[in-house]
């Protein structure tokens, strides 16, 4: 059965808009376990535009599901995720202009650099995740480098609805996942997942283990409820 992370960036991002104390990323995150979430993602970017540092320690401290730790693969992430020591830790570019994550990690032009980050946390036991795009090269990347899994970005198939281009999309979503399966590499996917697209990638996408999903649940909350729109997404992924 295929795992749901639910993200709970986009509570700070409403918190941060007013610089208050509430929404809280805590309470969202054990409402999300609550409601049968496998584990619980949080990004702590460089600008610090949604989560801060501080919410990281008390996610840890205090969710009883994994933590998986997004983050850019530099020398100030790397200390905080060492120090902290989530579940996993999954490498993310970043872009200060960018409104969300634009596209997957190029690990080729990196690839020494990965090494040594991934050797860090493998030391302190910690999960060594990319967030790629569905490129077979990039994917042959990430086992060089040795990586743990893999995060599909699914952005550009969640931005189609339909058609040629949708279709094409879900086939190189499929030639990654299957590509990254044969050389030992766990597959994950996410960014841009809602309960109406989620179907096309469980039914044309083998070899999935999870699922990460923040904006639409934390929308859909709005009117909902997180437990339900929780809920709602599980029994998206489980039916």
């Amino acid at each position: 059965m295929i795992k749901l992370f639910v993200n709970v960036d986009h509570v700070a991002t409403v918190r941060e808009a007013r610089k208050t104390f509430e929404p809280s990323p805590l309470t969202a995150a054990i409402l999300a376990e609550k409601a049968g979430a496998y584990g619980i993602t949080a990004h702590l970017r460089e600008d610090r535009r949604h989560i801060q540092d501080e919410d990281i320690k008390i996610l840890k401290n205090h969710i009883n599901t994994p933590l998986n730790l997004e983050m850019a693969a530099v020398d100030e992430m790397i200390k905080i995720a060492i120090n902290t020591k989530p579940f996993q830790v999954s490498i993310v570019p970043e872009n200060r202009q960018e409104v969300t994550t634009e596209g997957g990690l190029n690990i080729l032009e990196q690839e020494a650099h990965l090494i040594e980050v991934g050797n860090r946390f493998r030391q302190m036991g910690i999960l060594f995740s990319l967030f790629i795009d569905p490129d077979t090269d990039q994917v042959n990347g990430a086992k060089r480098v040795k990586a743990d899994s893999i995060e599909l970005n699914t952005g550009p198939y969640s931005e189609v609805c339909s058609g040629k281009e949708r279709t094409q999309h879900l086939a190189q979503l499929k030639d990654a996942a299957v590509k990254a399966h044969e050389i030992g590499l766990r597959v994950f996917a996410g960014h841009g997942l809602t309960t109406t697209n989620i179907p096309a990638i469980i039914s044309n996408v083998p070899w999935i283990e999870e699922l990460n999903i923040g904006h639409h649940i934390i929308s859909n909350a709005i009117y909902v409820g997180m437990e339900q729109s929780v809920r709602d997404t599980i029994n998206c992924i489980e039916n």
